[in-house]
């Protein structure tokens, strides 16, 4: 019976995955532990390993490379000798499903859909138009081929009218071809009134791309529009999760950093290396006041607060990659020196920027620091990364003229603290509270760190 292989869940939110390409050929005999493909999820690439033996199957309209995949979606087989692979429907999340094996056709997207009445659709999508009465024949499928996907019969079925009337008849319904569909919905074209230049008037692509192309010279002043990356689409969802399942509030307050510069300097001066960055002393001064306050490394669970061991205090650290934003764990952070954190965070954030992180090296945070300091800004309001409770961000470190206690005007490092927290988990006082200790820490930094330098 031939094994699928489908779309792993590689994060506890991921929903989908973007399939990156295959790393065996169709027909390759497959071991255990052999990579079949890579797949980013969590926003970092992966490399998938068979966890069965076979002759490896690929259909002919299987993913290629920047597909969007649903967890759980088919991509392909492994069969014994002289197994043949049959049509699998592919579970009810998936957005594709793999079709029989068959030989590479070259056909025109017009005549694709010639030469059959009976409209490209698996049992299951038949099943599903009779249950929401949608008539087949009047459904152009967004799929490979054309064929008819579960959204092209929701879509059907929740359009107006729903019931057609019994004088509507297939010549009454817009003609357009599978793939001059794909490229108005990519590009942006309305469909209607759009002349068709393929048999009794059908559009076709090439009418689609005609159309943008005479819009683009009598409208030069048009917007211009680009397509949303798998990797953004990611991004996206997860952000809006967060705002969707927590109650945000952000409070920020000033620190004195002085201390903080000057005790990084003398890193410098000294030698010290690895040389730990800011974001890494504030990293180790953060940890330590997190085991006072529990609450904000904790996550909420059902009837339940989840608190972490104290001496297991890992944080998210937000880095900027080229692909976008990327949180990778730093583990232990209240239990390790200064020195073994600085040299963890370099190597974890290098592999970020690679795309090289493992979904293990992205799990597990308690707690996630944020900086645009580097980009001059001051406050703003970091986004919770979920599960978490808070997320804290740091502005700028500028010299500023403060008055001191004996009257003096004196030029300080100055810096704010941005702290967002949701308030199912935790009230404004106690938050506020955690962010004023966080701030004695930092303007005692030197006392607070020198001795965990070896």
């Amino acid at each position: 019976m031939a094994f699928e292989i489908t779309i792993p869940r590689l994060g506890w939110s991921m929903e989908e995955g973007i399939f990156a390409g295959w790393q065996k050929k169709d027909g390759d005999v497959i071991r255990r532990g052999d990579i079949l493909f890579e797949l980013e999820g969590e926003k970092a690439l992966q490399e998938i390993e068979a966890v069965d033996e076979g002759i490896l199957r690929i259909s002919n309209d299987g993913p290629k490379p920047g597909t969007v995949l649903k967890v759980g979606a088919i991509v392909g087989y492994l069969v014994a000798a002289g197994e043949s692979v049959f049509q699998t429907a592919g579970p009810a999340n998936s957005s594709s499903s793999i079709s029989p094996i068959s030989p590479i056709q070259t056909v025109d997207d017009e005549a694709a859909e010639i030469g059959s009445d009976r409209p490209a659709a698996s049992p299951s999508i038949r099943r599903m138009a009779r249950q929401l009465n949608v008539n087949l024949r009047t459904v152009v499928g967004s799929g490979s081929g054309g064929r008819i996907t579960e959204c092209d019969i929701n879509a059907a079925a929740t359009s107006s009218p729903k019931i057609v009337a019994a004088t509507t008849t297939e010549s009454s319904v817009q003609a357009v071809t599978p793939r001059a569909r794909r490229a108005a919905k990519e590009l942006g074209v309305d469909l209607k009134g759009l002349r068709g230049t393929g048999r009794n008037g059908r559009i076709r692509e090439r009418d689609v791309l005609a159309a943008v192309s005479n819009s683009a010279k009598t409208s030069p002043q048009s917007d211009r529009r680009t397509m949303i990356s798998g990797r953004r689409k990611i991004i996206a969802d997860r952000l809006s999760e967060s705002a969707r399942q927590t109650v945000p509030v952000t409070i920020t307050t000033r620190a004195d950093a002085t201390n903080l510069v000057s005790l990084r300097d003398q890193f410098k001066s000294s030698g010290l290396s690895p040389l730990p960055t800011f974001n890494d002393i504030v990293a180790k001064l953060v940890a330590g006041v997190l085991v006072q306050f529990p609450l904000l490394a904790g996550r909420w669970d059902g009837d339940s607060i989840v608190l972490p061991d104290p001496d297991q205090i890992h944080l998210g650290l937000a880095v900027d990659t080229p692909e976008g934003l990327i949180v990778p764990v730093l583990r232990n952070v209240s239990t390790q020196s200064l020195i073994t954190l600085a040299a963890e965070s370099a190597k974890v954030i290098a592999k970020a920027r690679n795309g090289r992180l493992s979904s293990s090296e992205m799990q597990g945070a308690v707690f996630t620091l944020t900086n645009l300091g580097g980009f001059g800004i001051d406050a703003f309001t970091p986004v919770i990364n979920l599960p978490e409770t808070a997320i804290l961000g740091l502005g700028a470190i500028r010299k500023e003229p403060v008055v001191a206690d004996d009257g003096t005007i004196q030029i300080r490092q100055r810096m704010t603290l941005s702290l967002t927290f949701d308030h199912r988990v935790i009230d404004g006082a106690p938050a506020a509270r955690f962010l004023q200790s966080l701030v004695s820490s930092l303007e005692n930094a030197a006392a607070k760190l020198i001795s965990l330098v070896p």
